[in-house]
């Protein structure tokens, strides 16, 4: 497909799931940290599940750097239990956790200083963060303008033949960070636009009948 094209498809997408929708108004989080750990929490789980780890942290008064830095990892596991792969994820948190503590003195404000780049190849060196995490993390947490792509991304992209089933996640993000403007409110309510339509109604088993896209793009 010529990328003129593309371009021209994903901004339409957009426009059409943002006069059905509006604003989103994702990621829900009352810091950037809490914004982060949510971004580690919410991997290979739902955002319910997730809420009510993040709703434990906070009620054990835990969910800022150093108190998570200093408490006993077999503790956060318990506390993160409801997100499931609790012991898992306590150890991506316990990485990430190290990395802001090594490399931005326990700051989210003095990370968020750092440029797009550095941070993210940074997070990425994380073990246990992978791009759309990391990704979530600098969009949503740190304001950065980087495209997050995720399964949903994926999916409806796919079905309306604007990307082959072999591209990879660069290649996606890419795509919609060459044809759109380099702001980090679009990108964070183009995400949450496609993840709301992925959820109710491009699914495994789509639902096309209803879905606002239907028959789009008619090239």
């Amino acid at each position: 497909m010529a990328a003129a094209r593309r371009g021209r498809w994903l901004r339409e997408l957009y426009q059409r799931l943002w006069e059905v929708w509006g604003a989103q108004g994702w990621w829900p989080g009352d810091t950037p940290f809490e914004v982060a750990v949510g971004a580690i929490l919410t991997q290979n789980t739902n955002w319910n599940n997730v809420a009510l780890a993040i709703a434990a942290l906070k009620e054990q008064q835990v969910l800022e750097p150093q108190a998570l830095y200093d408490l006993p990892e077999p503790e956060l596991a318990r506390l993160i239990r409801p997100a499931g792969y609790y012991n898992v994820k306590a150890k991506r948190l316990r990485n990430f956790l190290n990395f802001l503590a090594n490399h931005y003195q326990n700051s989210m404000a003095v990370m968020a200083a750092d440029n797009l780049e550095n941070l993210r190849q940074g997070l990425l060196a994380v073990k246990g963060i992978g791009p759309e995490t990391a990704d979530s993390i600098l969009l949503y947490a740190l304001d950065k303008p980087t495209f997050v792509v995720d399964a949903y991304t994926f999916r409806i992209l796919n079905r309306h033949n604007l990307i082959p089933e072999t591209y990879t996640y660069e290649e996606l993000r890419q795509s919609f960070m060459e044809h759109l403007p380099f702001q980090v409110t679009l990108y964070q309510e183009y995400h949450a636009l496609l993840v709301r339509l992925g959820k109710v109604w491009c699914r495994p088993k789509p639902q096309c009948d209803s879905c606002p896209v239907q028959g789009w793009p008619e090239e």
